[in-house]
């Protein structure tokens, strides 16, 4: 396969043709230190993953590590195994880069996150301080404390008094949370990019309302020294809301003005009709729409995460993005921040939910799990199995979800990394794969088998027919340990000592990326 050295690459970022940059190794490795466009495409997901963020077989990629265990040309060659034509691996990976004297990047969605900051900055967004926000509520404003954030993250820790609306809702909704123009407007989310592009996306959309973001958000309102609330589910009403005409108005106002294209049927059919060009259709509903009915082939991407966290779905720079929603509005909003971000060309896909639609969530296609085979055990089986002895459980959940919810006596792993398992599997009568994904669950089963002379089996319906049946689960915080979590980046509050420190130490370095960003000198924010 074809090597490249940094200049190279630090080129093809310039060149404007379609560019992949896929770092191959586990999330929370890629977030010590990667390149700023760099999309993580882990080797443990990436047959899951690959195929949809890459649509386009031709499409230029660079894979990157960080120089080391050559997972960089491991991916390299599986990509080039299932038909992508232009694959090459950065000489040296991470190292290399910097060893040319270009910027690497903690953390992940950094080109979201540091967007965030230069909006703060372009569109001097006001903020107010929990102080601050504490003495209007104490005060009695007529104001609304709205959670960017997905109902998730807000179970977990929201402001007293907040409602959750992810970001991608509030232009669409704000009509019936905020009627009268006189109520201040708090928009809020765990730090502090997700507030200013939630206050930022109302004011940039005309709502007449004082808005403001809460500086530095549920951290910055711990660290004030005031608490939070746990469990909390107010949400926004469902339903399409009836100010929709306005809402509609404002958004339109706001895509034109960043140079997002409506498209029909037969435009999005032409599009995709091009061999060479990566075409990306999302749709930006909440995903309980999504599954209720979609336009098949899309996926789905709600609209305030695909802004907050675009290297999620969007891999390659110069594609072309159709974004598709039910009235809209939704599409609007995030395209016109899109066209900010990365310049990508962006589509609103006009009437995209009319015809035919699937329902249910889009599973990723997999040729590679669709060929395992292996024996399944059901839940019912694997508890009395597990009750008799001599049954190992292999769990590969995300480390965090494990920490909350593991099959009593079950063993986290990540797939491509389970050699250090061999040892516990040994003398086992059984081993017995759980995982979220049925898929990946499958791709499982070969790795084991080269590990251990036991038969290796399915969970039947995975963690979902275990939880569903009502058998026990196990929690610990510290199973696996923060050092051991290589598949996740942990935020502050998901570790299990320094959190203060790590709160401020997340919350500086959020503020720090628009210098970084200019010293890096790859990302060209603001409308073409």
């Amino acid at each position: 396969m074809r090597s490249i050295d940094a200049p190279t690459l630090k080129g093809w970022i310039h060149d404007g043709q379609e560019l992949a940059i896929l770092d191959a190794r586990e999330v929370g490795e890629f977030g010590r230190a990667h390149l700023f466009w760099a999309n993580p495409c882990p080797l443990s997901q990436a047959e899951l993953r690959a195929r949809a963020i890459l649509p386009c077989r031709t499409v230029r990629i660079a894979c990157v590590d960080g120089g080391e265990g050559g997972l960089a040309a491991r991916l390299a060659a599986w990509l080039e195994s299932v038909g992508y034509t232009d694959v090459s691996v950065l000489e040296g990976g991470t190292p290399s880069w910097e060893a040319a004297g270009y910027v690497l990047f903690s953390g992940v969605n950094v080109p979201s996150k540091a967007f965030g900051e230069w909006v703060e900055h372009h569109y001097h967004t006001p903020s107010i301080d929990p102080a601050e926000l504490d003495a209007l509520r104490a005060g009695g404003t007529d104001m609304v404390i709205l959670d960017s954030r997905p109902m998730e993250e807000f179970r977990r820790m929201s402001i007293p008094g907040a409602t959750c609306v992810p970001g991608g809702e509030l232009v669409y909704r704000i009509g019936e949370l905020a009627p009268d123009p006189a109520t201040t407007i708090v928009v809020n989310c765990a730090g502090r990019t997700r507030s200013i592009m939630g206050a930022e996306s109302l004011r940039s959309a005309g709502v007449p309302n004082k808005v403001v973001a809460l500086r530095n958000g549920t951290m910055g309102w711990e660290l004030a020294g005031f608490a939070c609330d746990r469990g909390r589910t107010l949400s926004y009403p469902e339903g399409t809301p009836a100010s929709l005409p306005l809402a509609l108005q404002r958004a339109q106002a706001f895509a034109a003005r960043h140079g997002v294209k409506p498209l029909d049927r037969a435009g999005l059919a032409a599009l995709l009709a091009e061999p060479d060009r990566t075409t990306l259709v999302l749709d930006v509903r909440d995903p309980a729409e999504y599954a209720a009915g979609h336009l098949p082939g899309s996926r789905n991407a709600p609209g305030g995460q695909l802004v907050q966290a675009t290297d999620q779905w969007v891999a390659v720079r110069g594609a072309r993005i159709v974004l598709v929603d039910d009235t809209g509005v939704r599409a609007r909003m995030a395209g016109g921040w899109l066209r900010q971000l990365g310049q990508w060309e962006v589509f609103v896909l006009e009437g995209g939910l009319q015809g035919k639609l699937e329902t249910g969530s889009k599973a990723p296609d997999c040729p590679e799990a669709a060929a395992v085979e292996a024996p399944a055990i059901s839940p019912a089986a694997l508890a009395a199995a597990l009750e008799a002895g001599g049954t190992r459980v292999v769990q590969l959940t995300r480390s965090l979800d494990f920490r909350e919810a593991a099959i009593p006596g079950a063993l986290w792993g990540v797939r491509t990394r389970l050699a250090a398992l061999a040892p516990a599997l040994s003398g086992a009568k059984q081993v017995v794969v759980a995982a979220a994904d049925p898929a990946l669950a499958r791709l499982t089963v070969p790795e084991l088998r080269g590990l251990t002379a036991a038969p290796v089996l399915l969970l039947e319906g995975g963690m979902a027919a275990w939880k569903a049946a009502g058998l026990p689960l196990a929690a610990d915080r510290r199973n696996p340990e923060d050092a051991a979590c290589i598949d996740t980046y942990l935020r502050p509050y998901d570790r299990n000592e320094g959190v203060e420190a790590a709160m401020r130490e997340y919350l500086s370095w959020e503020i720090d990326l628009v210098h970084e960003v200019a010293r890096d000198g790859d990302a060209r924010f603001g409308t073409a």
